[in-house]
C-alpha cells in the first residue's frame, strides 16, 4: 500500500518515448513541474499530452515543447506560449483544441469508465461538423483535419457526442498526500489535476506535503488513492516553487487619493 518513491526520476522511469500523458495544473497553477523535469532528464519524445494548456515558454510542459518532444496536444488554451503557437501555426505540432468543459468531462468519463456522452457544447460549429485544423501543412493549408461527429436530438436539442479520454500515464501535483496515495488539491490546483489522475492508468502525484494514512480526514480527501500508483514527496524548496504567471498589482489607495481643497 506505501506507494512512495524514492524520487521523480524513479517515477518517470517506465514513461518511453510515443507514451500519453494527462499533465494537471491550470496555467501555472498545480503544475507537477517536478515531475515534468524528471521526464525532460529522461529524455522521452514524441509525447501525446492532454492538458488544460501547454504551460509557458520555460515553464512546465513549455519545457518538453521547446525541446521537440511533443507530438501532439489535446487540450483548450494555446495562452502566452509563443512556441506552442509557433509549432502548431507552422505544422510540427498536432494540436486538438475543444471546448474547456468537454476537455474536462471527457477526462472525467474516461476514468470513470464511461466510453462517450453528449454536449451540447460545440453544436453548430467545426467542433462537431468537423474540419478544425489538427496539423497544418508546412507551406501552408490544412494538413490534417477534425472528423464531423454524430449529432443527435434530445428533448428538442441538439448534442455532440464526445469520446472519453484515457491516456497511458498521469502526472499531477497536491498540496498535500498519504502513502497510500490519497490528496488534497489546493485552490485552482484542483481544477485539473483530479481529472488527469483519474484517467492516466498509471498516475504519478507529486505532493507538496506528505502524510501518513490516516491524517487526512476522509471527508477532506480530494481524490482517493485507486487513481493514485506513485507518489513523490516534494523538498520544502521545490514545494515552494510556485511561479506566477501574470502578477497584476493596483496602486495604493494612498497613492490614488485626491486632494480637496476648500
Amino acid at each position: 500500500m506505501d506507494k512512495v518513491v524514492a524520487s521523480a526520476a524513479e517515477a518517470v522511469a517506465d514513461i518511453g518515448g510515443g507514451a500519453s500523458l494527462a499533465v494537471g495544473g491550470f496555467g501555472l497553477c498545480g503544475v507537477p513541474a517536478v515531475l515534468i523535469g524528471a521526464l525532460y532528464e529522461r529524455g522521452s519524445g514524441d509525447l501525446r499530452v492532454v492538458s488544460n494548456n501547454c504551460g509557458l515558454d520555460g515553464r512546465g510542459l513549455g519545457r518538453l515543447l521547446a525541446a521537440g518532444r511533443i507530438a501532439r496536444v489535446m487540450g483548450s488554451y494555446v495562452g502566452d506560449n509563443k512556441e506552442f503557437a509557433r509549432q502548431y501555426l507552422a505544422g510540427e505540432l498536432e494540436v486538438e483544441l475543444m471546448p474547456q468543459g468537454t476537455l474536462a468531462e471527457r477526462m472525467r468519463a474516461g476514468g470513470a469508465g464511461i466510453p462517450a456522452f453528449y454536449t451540447p457544447a460545440g453544436v453548430g460549429t467545426m467542433v462537431a461538423e468537423g474540419g478544425m485544423p489538427w496539423r497544418y501543412a508546412p507551406g501552408g493549408g490544412v494538413a490534417v483535419a477534425s472528423p464531423a461527429k454524430e449529432v443527435r436530438e434530445f428533448g428538442g436539442a441538439e448534442y455532440v457526442l464526445e469520446e472519453g479520454i484515457t491516456t497511458d500515464f498521469a502526472l499531477v501535483r497536491a498540496a498535500k498526500g498519504d502513502r497510500h496515495g490519497n490528496l488534497v488539491f489546493d485552490k485552482a490546483a484542483r481544477n485539473f489535476n483530479p481529472l488527469c489522475a483519474m484517467a492516466g492508468r498509471i498516475t504519478l502525484a507529486e505532493v507538496e506535503e506528505l502524510v501518513e494514512p490516516g491524517e487526512i480526514d476522509p471527508d477532506a480527501v480530494h481524490l482517493p488513492g485507486v487513481f493514485v500508483q506513485r507518489v513523490v514527496e516534494l523538498t520544502p524548496e521545490q514545494a515552494a516553487d510556485r511561479p506566477i504567471e501574470k502578477r497584476t498589482t493596483s496602486a495604493s489607495a494612498s497613492s490614488t487619493r485626491g486632494t480637496v481643497r476648500a
